[in-house]
């Protein structure tokens, strides 16, 4: 696909990353030459320097035979505008990010009447991810198919979980419940496991269950950490503010915000009249004690500075905060990993993979079976997808066993009248089915790509 990206920033970097791996042709457009020479340098991309809103600047950029247009600049108003010139100028699809809360209600107006095809909010995206955790404070991350229907929770087993030295085969016999094991990391490996595989202690698992059963799951397992309800929040900023928003609308919990901002601590009292605002430094370990971090169920640390939501969240988790969360952007996935962090969110990726799982699915946008929901995990090592089935698809009505499955592939569910199935090999997959995909292949878009 030929597609332009406006904006070499978080969101925009990370797209050009992605996106020029998986083979499109990429434009990007910025107005910084030695940033954009960086960009052109790293990856195979071609650069133009300029206003992504100017026609000519759009025309250089070959827009008018762009496939797809993203503008992700730091200004909501600049990627409206970009995205209006190029569907003037061409561009078959746009995409725009937009932050401001103030815009979050016209999110249809943007789409039905100015013809927007897709608006990422970063922020308010992630604060839907780190609410889905707080939530089932027993996952690492939480992922969703099917508007909720199917969780994907990461869990990692500790000493003395009862799942250690069991094989997979054996789960549903001891614990009688609807989950699947579909992927292991262990220690630098990752597995998609088979019936005969047997988990370890320190094992990270991704579990397949249908809505609520998870919470049940860890029930009889024993293991089960009660829904967060005191939440302390470092940083006000917009995914600060999303967040709050939407566990007090939830209801049933107590959020305090510390926010250093003084003029910022007086607009979140007036937008979220519910929560606690604290004027003062979140990374301060006496302002933190002050404020009562040791009694708190959660802390989540949502400053602007990677480092410091880090040393954070470890500084709560020992003081024995039951569960921590922060945001990172620039810190890898192995780094993490290695100091023990508990959870972090990462609202440019989660941004870059709703974008990717919308190509994904433009690049077989007729009947062929395409990507609905993309998830990518451990780093990107693994990828969770969702399908919806067409009449193409070439397993339909084939027992599963039967078909020529690719390796480190699996299908993890079929979710058919809204009801989710695990299933076993004679099980067959039918038109209008939705079904959830976990593999180790990069770069899937349609679902007869699983096959061999």
């Amino acid at each position: 696909m030929n597609i332009v990206i406006v904006g070499d920033g978080k969101v925009g970097a990370t797209l050009v990353e992605h996106l020029s791996m998986e083979g499109h042709d990429i434009v990007v457009i910025d107005r910084n030459q030695k940033i954009l020479e960086q960009m052109v340098n790293s990856y195979d991309v071609m650069g133009v320097c300029g206003n992504g809103a100017s026609y000519e600047v759009q025309i250089e950029a070959g827009v008018d035979n762009a496939h797809l247009f993203i503008a992700a600049t730091s200004s909501d108003e600049l990627n409206i505008l970009c995205c209006l010139m190029a569907k003037k100028v061409g561009a078959q699809h746009t995409v725009a990010r937009v932050r401001n809360p103030d815009y979050l209600k016209q999110t249809p107006f943007f789409k039905d009447e100015l013809g927007l095809n897709l608006i990422v909010n970063p922020e308010f995206d992630a604060a839907n991810e780190i609410a889905k955790v707080l939530r089932f404070p027993n996952a690492i991350n939480i992922e969703t198919f099917y508007r909720g229907l199917v969780d994907l929770a990461e869990i990692k087993l500790s000493e003395g979980n009862p799942l250690c030295n069991m094989k997979l085969l054996d789960i549903f016999n001891s614990f009688n419940t609807r989950i699947l094991i579909c992927a292991v990391q262990r220690k630098n490996e990752v597995i998609i496991p088979h019936g005969d595989f047997t988990l370890l202690a320190g094992d990270r698992i991704h579990i397949t269950a249908p809505r609520g059963v998870l919470v049940s799951f860890m029930k009889k397992l024993k293991i089960y950490k009660h829904r967060t309800k005191d939440i302390m929040i470092t940083g006000g900023g917009k995914l600060g503010y999303y967040l709050a928003r939407q566990l007090s609308e939830t209801g049933g919990y107590n959020v305090k915000i510390i926010e250093m901002d003084e003029k910022r601590c007086e607009h979140l009292c007036e937008v979220l009249p519910q929560a606690h605002i604290v004027h003062g430094d979140g990374t301060d370990r006496a302002v933190l004690l002050e404020q009562g971090i040791e009694n708190q169920d959660a802390f989540v640390a949502l400053t602007t500075i990677d480092e410091e939501n880090i040393i954070s969240a470890m500084y709560a988790s020992s003081l024995g905060v039951g569960k921590t969360i922060a945001k990172v952007n620039r810190v890898s996935y192995e780094v993490l990993e290695s100091i023990g962090m508990d959870s972090a969110v990462s609202s440019k990726e989660i941004a870059a993979n709703r974008i990717i799982g919308y190509v994904r699915a433009l690049e077989n946008s007729g009947e062929e079976s395409s990507v609905q929901t993309l998830y990518k995990l451990v780093g990107g090592q693994i990828e969770a997808l969702e399908f919806k089935i067409s009449s193409d698809f070439r397993g339909i009505d084939v027992p599963l066993k039967d078909l020529e499955i690719k390796r480190d592939t699996l299908i993890a569910c079929i979710i058919r009248n809204y009801k989710v199935i695990f299933p076993s090999g004679n099980d067959c997959i039918e038109k209008d089915d939705s079904v959830v995909v976990v593999t180790k292949a990069n770069h899937i878009s349609s679902i007869n790509e699983i096959f061999e």
